[in-house]
């Protein structure tokens, strides 16, 4: 597999595993009444959004993905 290819699979999978904290502690505030915390799953969240946006600035940087040309 291509290193870039494997890269963006990985940035599909941690967004889907930012959405999966979301709806988690979404599920947590309506219940109320939960032994888990809400704001550990919204720390994750966080967490994990700071991880892809460290590793897009990364790979930007490097030049492993290059963004869209300007309109002009």
């Amino acid at each position: 597999m291509n290193l870039v290819l494997l890269f963006k699979i990985l940035l599909v999978l941690l967004l889907l595993f930012v959405l999966f904290n979301l709806g988690r502690a979404l599920f947590i505030m309506l219940r109320g009444n939960s032994q888990q915390s809400m704001s550990q799953f919204l720390g994750r969240r966080v967490l994990f959004s700071a991880l892809i946006i460290i590793l897009l600035l990364i790979a930007l940087g490097s030049g492993l993905v290059t963004p869209n040309p300007r309109p002009y």
